[in-house]
C-alpha cells in the first residue's frame, strides 16, 4: 500500500463513528464483545437468583418468628390454653425450618457455582 493510502485509512480510521469500527472490526474481536456480554448477562441474571433466594431466607426466618406470637387478636389478649394446638405449632415451626434448611443448601450452593463460573464471591 503506497503512503497515501495508508494515510486515507489512518484518517478513516481515527475519524469512524461507532458504527463503521462495529463494521469493520475483526471477527475475534466481534466473538469477544459477544462472549462478554453474554458473560455479563449471565453475571447478572445468576447474581439477582442468589439475591433472590436471601430475600426468600430472610422472610421465612421472619414468619418463623411471627409465628411465636400466640397473641390471638391485640397486645392486650392472650390465647386460651385450650386453643393451642402443640401439634399445630410444632408441625408449622419444623416446616419453616426444613424450608430455610433447604435454602440455605440451596444458597450455599448457587454462591459456590458463581464463584466457580464468575470467579468473583457474591
Amino acid at each position: 500500500m503506497d503512503d497515501q493510502k495508508k494515510k486515507d485509512v489512518e484518517v478513516l480510521n481515527a475519524n469512524e463513528g461507532a458504527f463503521l469500527s462495529s463494521l469493520t472490526r475483526n471477527n475475534s474481536k466481534i466473538r469477544a464483545d459477544r462472549a462478554a456480554t453474554i458473560a455479563d448477562d449471565a453475571e447478572l441474571v445468576y447474581r439477582r437468583k442468589v439475591e433472590d433466594i436471601d430475600i426468600e431466607i430472610k422472610k421465612l426466618k421472619r414468619d418463623r418468628e411471627s409465628a411465636l406470637d400466640l397473641s390471638p387478636t391485640n397486645a392486650m389478649s392472650l390465647m386460651a390454653a385450650l386453643d393451642f394446638s402443640a401439634e399445630g405449632f410444632v408441625a408449622q415451626d419444623m416446616s419453616f425450618t426444613i424450608k430455610i434448611r433447604e435454602k440455605g443448601i440451596e444458597r450455599d450452593l448457587a454462591a459456590e457455582r458463581f464463584k466457580y463460573l464468575f470467579g468473583k464471591e457474591i
